[in-house]
């Protein structure tokens, strides 16, 4: 399939991604960075249109989102590749994956819609590697889910041009952006991207479009840590996305190409003190043991009631009314809520998709 975001460059040998910042200028034949958008007879084709490595439904507070229908289940897929070269991927299996050893399902948008509903998924997420890379048929996928009333979700880094990014969030409901960190030396050395761009995308996100955004950085000892980045992070936060974007600092693990140890939980305690100290309302740790309670459940910004509990996934409390307001006092919580929680818990159930 032909794809969208590319024109023929001056020497009209090559042709030139506008998708993401790197601008692949390819000839006929190649492909970019992501591996999965290939310069093909004057133009770019889509080598992983409508071909996934699996689907999954999940509870939505994995992809992390805690304000965007608590509790519900959402069907999760990605298919391939990816326009950033980390070397701590957490599911660098699929991300640095040539696409023919991943892509095992064949589903349109609209079969892929459809399962979602009969599955009793209140949403679509286009996650495990970066959606930015499939966005024609992201894209595709949100509005066929759209008119069936299902909610949809990208999981992604953010790395899109300024040209692409309108079409690309224009049918999402809900954005999880992964900040890598807050240097561009780091995103320059274990990224092999840059920083500008996804600062870009998340002030575009909070200020010219609907969609609701939460930011999740996971913190990698020695690397992106340090108080004075995080005081860096947590400033920027609060003047450009505001006190009530909700931000999640979750614990590596060793992974991939990069050797550092596993994130204590004392460094995302610490982290979560200086967003909070900088004026953010609602900061969550995430991949850390269940004895460490702090960062893990919701509460009301006036009058600090704990209007949102969970447990691994569960919700096990949940005190909004349909407008997620508090019922402890009225004051209204940023975010998506219905009168009711979902009940999916941490279930992880696999899902097969005729094509």
């Amino acid at each position: 399939m032909r794809g969208e975001f590319w024109h023929v460059i001056e020497d009209g040998r090559r042709v030139m991604c506008d998708l993401c910042p790197r601008a692949c200028k390819l000839q006929d034949g190649q492909r970019g960075f992501c591996f999965v958008r290939k310069a093909q007879g004057g133009g770019i084709d889509l080598t992983s249109y409508a071909r996934a490595s699996g689907f999954c439904i999940d509870p939505i507070e994995k992809k992390p989102l805690y304000h965007f229908y608590p509790g519900t289940s959402v069907l999760s897929f990605g298919t391939a590749g990816c326009n950033l070269g980390c070397r701590f991927c957490q599911n660098w299996d699929i991300s640095k994956a040539r696409e023919d050893d991943k892509l095992q399902a064949h589903a349109a948008p609209e079969r892929v819609a459809q399962a979602a509903r009969d599955a009793g998924c209140r949403s679509v997420a286009f996650t495990y590697n970066d959606p930015v890379i499939f966005a024609e048929y992201a894209v595709d996928t949100a509005h066929a889910a759209r008119e069936l009333g299902v909610k949809t979700v990208a999981v992604t880094a953010g790395y899109i041009t300024a040209a692409a990014r309108e079409s690309f969030f224009a049918p999402m409901d809900a954005a999880n952006v992964d900040l890598k960190a807050f240097s561009e030396r780091f995103y320059q050395k274990l990224c092999f991207a840059e920083l500008a761009p996804v600062l870009e995308t998340l002030r575009w996100l909070k200020h010219e479009s609907r969609v609701w955004l939460e930011v999740t950085t996971l913190l990698i000892p020695g690397h992106n840590d340090s108080d004075a980045e995080l005081a860096q992070l947590a400033d920027w936060f609060a003047e450009h996305l505001g006190a009530d974007t909700p931000l999640h600092f979750t614990a590596y693990h060793p992974d991939y190409k990069l050797d550092a140890p596993p994130t204590p939980a004392a460094t995302l305690l610490r982290a979560r003190e200086r967003a909070l100290a900088a004026g953010l309302r609602h900061v969550y740790l995430g991949n850390l043991p269940l004895s460490v309670t702090a960062g893990r459940d919701t509460s009301c910004p006036d009058c600090g009631a704990e209007v949102i509990s969970r447990s691994t996934y569960r919700i096990t409390g949940f005190q909004l009314d349909a407008h997620g307001a508090c019922r402890a006092c009225g004051a209204a919580l940023a975010g998506h809520f219905e009168a009711t929680a979902g009940h999916f818990g941490p279930r992880r159930v696999p899902l097969t998709i005729a094509s």
